[in-house]
């Protein structure tokens, strides 16, 4: 059995945390640099579908100009043969020129030979074809044998932590797609622990913050709605659901103008590494603007009367034709009468349909 010697044990832990460095890896670069005798050391990072390479990398100062160039393609296509490397093999500088034709002697002779580089290894570590990555080092003199057996070596882990780059990038972009879609909609959340402070929120839920004054954060963190009576139904609600996770969510409305409502739920996600204390959760949904925006942004929508916007909008909010009449000052008569207007410039047949037309139209994501 062979055991790791204390160089690659010091390798293998700034490699596994580096993906949450920044700049990324530059302690396992550092490192892999002083254990190779290197000048240089470098991660470099291509996905399937894109030629930009992101470079990653440590060297001495001054830096040479063009030493991110080495897997670019200023010198007709990818002069290194990077792509056509074989996974998880160690080549040299003298394979990759000799690969690589008079496109990559050229390279060799313009770019590597003015920076004094006279060796290098390279190694490809391919990733179900999403992307590509390179792991380099280069010197201005020669590097020996067991460089090559070192990079070797790393192969396995370097496999396991682009998998877990891969997999955080795509958790990256599911969250920021989902994020996105949850703010044009108005919803939002905060976790909460027993006491009502506030173990964390998304960004929708600052912003609701800042536009309206429903919801604050007050001394020692704690969760502070404007309504008295909301804060007694949120701080029994809390105490009910640290005491049982299985209770059911209740809806409480903040704000009537802009319309805020809320769901306080119990959390129900457990994690392996769960570290707070969160026992509820508060999704939201809100207006982000008042109800004469909104009311003028159905006279421009559908050219509807500033009489009309306003019941319109009153209609959507849930109150009947006689409620809606009866806050705006008008008689039965005239609010049935632009009610008729109101379907028919909205397409709608009648409230339902005029209350799904506008709160799932544009005006939902406006």
């Amino acid at each position: 059995m062979r055991y790791p010697t204390l160089g690659e044990t010091e390798l293998l832990v700034p490699l596994h945390e580096g993906m949450f460095e920044q700049p990324m890896w530059q302690t396992f670069l550092s490192r892999l640099r002083n254990a190779t005798s290197a000048d240089f050391a470098a991660l470099l990072f291509r996905t399937a579908d894109n030629e930009d390479v992101v470079r990653l990398i440590s060297r001495d100062e001054p830096a040479p100009g063009r030493f991110e160039d080495l897997f670019l393609q200023d010198f007709g296509s990818d002069p290194l043969q990077g792509r056509f490397m074989r996974p998880d093999r160690v080549y040299s500088l003298d394979e990759l020129v000799e690969a690589g034709g008079a496109n990559a002697a050229r390279f060799r002779a313009e770019i590597l030979a003015p920076m004094g580089i006279v060796t290098m290894r390279s190694m490809r570590i391919g990733l179900d074809d999403r992307f590509d990555a390179w792991l380099v080092v280069a010197a201005r003199t020669r590097l020996g044998p067991q460089v090559g057996g070192l990079m070797t070596m790393l192969v396995p882990h370097l496999h396991v932590a682009l998998r877990v780059l891969d997999e955080m990038e795509r958790a990256r972009a599911r969250s920021a797609v989902s994020t996105d879609a949850l703010s044009r909609l108005n919803f939002g959340w905060i976790s909460i622990d027993g006491m009502g402070r506030v173990i964390d929120m998304d960004d929708a839920a600052r912003q609701m913050m800042q536009r309206s004054g429903a919801l604050r954060v007050g001394r020692y963190d704690r969760l502070v709605p404007a309504s008295p009576s909301a804060d007694r139904q949120i701080t029994a609600l809390v105490r009910k659901f640290a005491s049982d996770p299985r209770a059911t969510p209740r809806a409480i409305n903040l704000s009537q103008d802009p319309w805020i409502d809320i769901l306080v739920s119990p959390i129900r996600i457990d994690t392996l590494a769960r570290t707070n204390k969160a026992v509820a959760v508060i999704y939201f949904r809100g207006d982000r603007i008042s109800s004469a925006d909104r009311q003028q942004q159905l006279v421009d929508l559908f050219d509807l009367t500033s009489s009309e916007a306003r019941l319109a909008w009153l209609m959507t909010q849930g109150k009947t034709i006689a409620e809606a009449a009866e806050e705006q000052g008008l008689t039965i008569e005239t609010a049935r009468n632009y009610s008729k207007k109101i379907y028919a410039k909205t397409g709608a047949r009648g409230q339902v349909d005029l209350v799904r037309n506008i709160l799932t139209g544009v005006l939902a994501i406006a």
